[in-house]
């Protein structure tokens, strides 16, 4: 079979396991992990380099859509909160896995710290309602910072292991990352001051909402490219590309042109490939440790950030902790990452995968139960009618 039949048959079984999660209450990535857990015993002979580049495109256009879910002002306004929320979270993570490999400090506790600290946004937007639109910017906050501050940390690691002992080039990655980012977050403030009209005349002029798009495209490509030069992974310039293109700047019109399409071509298309791909590639052990490490992370997870980000409610508090302990599928693409360059331990891999994934699924089964409780006339949280 080509390449096209084996994308035909994972979308297409993708997005059916997604409408019945979704019909479930579950997020439908979900129902797409899953068929691509069960399409792993099926598809033997795909042609995985093919598909991995997919995958891979499917990972460049979901970080251009949680780009676009947030601007750099709200970024920064809800940053006061997760930065901090975000340094606490891996703390604990990271001593927790201390005892799951011999109180000895290594690669393996740093990469897995940062899996286990990651946040899920389509969890986070599912459970919005009991946010409200303050705190929904915090947790996507801490979703968008957790999942780039995860990928960084996994480079560095990955660097770090190519040249051992020598840490001048990390040290110029890390300063080449920061200028580039800090000097895009410049140009971005400048320009919504001094062109911001100029640049929605400019897109007023284009006739077809493809035009729009491929501009943006060009765009989000450049900023991939040249992340991925300086030794950042390439789906960080597409998230930045999204961050920019707010509506602030380019106009309410505008950017509700740009996200009809990319959201129709990230999750019709690409998004499916790359959860599914995810499902595909994922490997764990299950046997009483693992269990354990599970159950252990994720309540002390949920006890941590629910005080933290703590309402008047005890199930407001609850389902927010859920929504910023709901690990995250990104996760599993950086245990990948460390796992085949050889700063992750094959064991340390297996726990902190499957730990993403059991998490997903208690943070969402944790807000739909909670939400069931409030409509049968328990405690409601503050703020819904």
């Amino acid at each position: 079979m080509q390449i096209i039949g084996y994308v035909f048959v994972i979308i297409a079984f993708a997005r059916l396991l997604a409408e019945l999660f979704e019909r479930l209450g579950y997020p439908g990535f979900l129902g797409e992990i899953t068929a691509g857990m069960i399409l792993s015993a099926v598809l033997v002979n795909m042609p995985r380099d093919q598909m991995a580049l997919l995958a891979e495109l499917g990972l460049f256009f979901l970080m251009i859509s949680a780009g676009l879910e947030i601007t750099p002002e709200e970024l920064h306004y809800a940053g006061k909160t997760t930065l901090p929320l975000y340094a606490v979270t891996y703390l604990v993570m990271f001593l927790l896995t201390l005892p799951f490999t011999g109180w000895a400090v290594s690669s393996d506790n740093i990469i897995a710290a940062a899996i286990l600290s990651t946040a899920s946004a389509p969890i986070v937007l599912r459970l919005k309602r009991f946010f409200g639109e303050d705190f929904l910017h915090v947790a996507l906050s801490y979703a968008v910072i957790s999942e780039v501050m995860s990928l960084v940390i996994v480079y560095i690691m990955v660097r770090i292991h190519e040249s051992p002992g020598d840490y001048t080039p990390v040290l110029e990655s890390i300063l080449k990352d920061a200028v580039f980012i800090g000097g895009l977050m410049y140009v971005n403030y400048i320009i919504g001051i001094k062109d911001k009209v100029r640049i929605i005349r400019f897109l007023r002029r284009l006739k077809s909402d493809e035009a729009v798009f491929g501009l943006f495209m060009v765009f989000s490509t450049s900023l991939a490219f040249i992340s991925e030069e300086i030794g950042m992974h390439f789906s960080i310039g597409g998230f930045l590309a999204g961050l920019m293109m707010h509506s602030d700047l380019v106009g309410t019109k505008q950017y509700d042109r740009l996200t009809t399409i990319v959201s129709g071509v990230t999750y019709g298309i690409f998004a499916p490939i790359f959860f599914a791909w995810r499902g595909l590639n994922f490997e764990t052990e299950l046997s009483f440790v693992v269990m354990e490490f599970f159950v252990v992370v994720y309540v002390i997870r949920l006890t941590v950030s629910s005080l933290i980000v703590r309402k008047e409610t005890v199930s407001t508090s609850l389902v927010r902790g859920a929504g910023i302990a709901s690990f995250g599928v990104l996760g599993l693409l950086v245990g990948e990452i460390g796992f085949v360059s050889g700063v992750l331990s094959e064991h340390m891999y297996a726990m902190a995968s499957l730990a993403s994934i059991l998490g997903i699924f208690t943070s969402a089964t944790l807000g739909r139960v909670i939400k069931w409780r409030d409509k049968r006339g328990g405690e409601l949280p503050a703020g819904v009618p």
